[in-house]
């Protein structure tokens, strides 16, 4: 996946914005809450996102996948696919899927409602 294609899939989930901060990275929320970023790892596109305990534990330390910087650090569940052979496209938006639903989750009834959602 590249990064037009990552800003088109996460376009196309409801009720979501985009904003472009940190460094120039595309960031992607819902209800104002960040679900994915798409930012540069040494000139190469690099997406984090929000993971339950399970995806963390099991992805954690796979091949082209880390923690994800900053976030990671401050004891939040976020990876970072930055390299090869990382997570395939599909298994990359299923992820980022989860992450989106993991926000909406943790909304209010009342913006969930304000948002459609």
């Amino acid at each position: 996946m590249n990064r037009e294609e990552y800003n088109s899939f996460c376009k196309g989930l409801r009720a979501t914005t985009h904003v472009v901060q940190w460094g120039n990275a595309d960031v992607w929320k819902v209800g104002g809450k960040v679900f994915g970023v798409c930012g540069w790892n040494d000139g190469k596109d690099a997406f984090t996102f929000k993971a339950s305990e399970i995806a963390y534990e099991v992805l954690h330390d796979q091949p082209g996948i880390r923690p994800a910087p900053y976030l990671a650090s401050r004891g939040m569940k976020w990876l970072q696919v930055y390299g090869k052979p990382g997570l395939s496209d599909d298994a990359l938006k299923e992820h980022l899927i989860m992450s989106y639903d993991m926000v909406v989750a943790k909304l209010t009834k009342k913006l969930r409602a304000e948002l459609g959602l």
